[in-house]
Parts: C-alpha cells; structure tokens; sequence
C-alpha cells in the first residue's frame, strides 16, 4: 500500500499468499492479479449499494483509490455453517460473536438468514471475535455507525449470493471493510475475492446438503489452502512448521484462482506478461502520475 499526497492511495496485488496469519514460503502464480480484477469487478457491481474507494485499475495488480479512515472492524457476514464458525460450533459454542446458535446443526447447514459475526482489526498479532454491542462500547463505531454497517454488509451480501448463484456458485460467507470518509462510510479494500470469501460449486453445495450423501461440498476458494495445511499438520498454532510447498500444490492453488475468476466474471483470465513485472508496474503507475497531475 502507498499513498499519494493526503487523498490517495495506490494498492499493490502480490501473489503472496498467507493461511492462519503466517505468510506461506512461496507465492502464487497469478494470484495478486486475480485479486485486483475480481476486486475491481465486484466494487463496480456493488457500487449502487455504496461508495468505494476504487478510483481505477492502474495495472493488472495496482488499483488507485480514495483514502480513507478505516473503520476498526472486519464485518464478516456468514451464510452457513463453516469454516471457523463451525470449529467453534464443534467445539461446542452455541453463541457467535454474540450470535446465537441452535443446537442440531451439521457442517454447511444454511442459516435461516445470514449472520454477522464480526471480528477487530487488528494492527499486529490475530484478529479477536467481538460482538455488535461490544463494538459500539469499545468505540470502534457509534451506534448509528453499527446500524449502517450491519445493513450495508448484509445488502452486500445478498448481492454476493446472487452474482455468485448466477454464476453456478454460492457464497458461503465473507468479509467486508469500511472506512469514513468526508463524514461517511464507504467500502474499501477487496470484495468477494477468493481471499476475502468462500465459495462452493451450487450443485455440489446443493447436492450435498440436500441428501447429506457423497463428497462434502467442493471449494472454489482459499479454505482447500487451509485444509491442505491442515492435513500436513500446520494450523498456525505455536511451535507447528509450514509444511513445504510442491511445485503440484502451487500450481493448483494458482489454477483455482484463475478458475474462479473466469466463473465469477464469465470471461477468460488473460495472463499479463510478468517478464519484468516491477518495471511494468512502475512504468503503469508513472503514466497514471503524470496524467493526473498535468
């Protein structure tokens, strides 16, 4: 991330790739570039519901956009049950980030209506669970801040569900983020990219949850990084290695983001020439620079 004077800022996609909190050992092919135009993609298709930052795509992996002060919360909206929220249900919690929970429900189960179970945004160290009251107390949003970021994330969502049901996918669940700016909210950061988002193949989702009979539901996301690490025995918990990366396992990571964005956008993902990618940005962003200043 770089700013440009007090009003900008210029946000570069790498293909780095991280997984509970640690920054794993080799990068992604493509990946940074996939994040950057899906991001692009779904700011432009959400932008009815509410301001972005996003002022253009300066780059395959650079966007340019208004700067903002962040809001301190990570608006995490959930569709089902999965991921860390079905860790915790397992575990026997029947109470999300102030959310309640019924008894009797199985790994992917649609909630009756999405939940919010937001989490703090963290300068250094983890990410906390938090409630909606506990967000107002601590001063991370006012009141009517809350309110408007509960229902901005939820219209969000709903969108998300129906651009990905289109498309032959569901969302299971995201995050959002916001920022004050000129004395309102607006959507920063990524949207419903595979880093900030889960998704599952509808029919294989549907199948599956229907008749509770065959394969779990199949992943087009980041969570099969996370399952990999986890079958190899890392899960982020102190004194665990990064298991090695293989050249296979790479490249299937790098193929799934490619085949999510050409799911989610319907075109064909063109790969930008990465020869000397540092003079391609640099070149990309001086023309921006002196555009904009002339």
């Amino acid at each position: 991330m770089y700013t440009i004077g007090d009003d900008r800022l210029v946000s570069i996609a790498t293909d780095r790739i991280s997984a509970f909190d640690v920054v794993l050992p080799r990068t992604i092919p493509y990946k940074g570039q996939v994040l950057n135009q899906l991001a692009a993609h779904f700011l432009k298709q959400t932008e009815d519901i509410i301001e972005n930052w996003l002022l253009g795509v300066l780059d395959p992996n650079v966007s340019v956009g208004r700067k903002a002060e962040p809001v301190k919360i990570e608006i995490v909206v959930r569709g089902c049950l999965v991921g860390h929220a079905w860790r915790e249900y397992e575990a026997g919690k029947r109470e999300l980030c102030g959310v309640a929970l019924p008894d009797g429900l199985q790994e992917y189960d649609s909630f009756a209506a999405p939940i919010i179970t937001p989490t703090t945004k963290a300068d250094a160290g983890h990410d906390e669970d938090i409630s909606g009251p506990d967000c107002i107390t601590q001063g991370l949003a006012t009141s009517e801040e809350w309110q408007q970021l509960s229902d901005y994330a939820l219209k969000l969502f709903a969108r998300g569900q129906q651009l990905a049901r289109d498309r032959g996918l569901v969302l299971a669940d995201t995050k959002y983020e916001f920022g004050r700016l000129d004395g309102k909210l607006i959507l920063i950061d990524e949207v419903h990219t595979p880093d900030s988002s889960r998704y599952f193949y509808a029919d294989s989702y549907d199948a599956y949850v229907g008749g509770r009979k065959g394969e779990a539901p199949k992943h087009l996301s980041k969570e099969f990084v996370r399952a990999w690490l986890m079958e190899h025995g890392f899960s982020g918990q102190a004194g665990q290695a990064v298991p090695e990366l293989t050249d296979d396992f790479v490249s299937s990571v790098s193929e799934r983001y490619i085949e999510l964005y050409d799911k989610l956008t319907g075109e064909a993902f063109v790969k930008a020439d990465t020869a000397d990618i540092l003079k391609r940005i640099e070149t990309n962003v001086k023309d921006y620079l002196q555009r904009s200043t002339s």
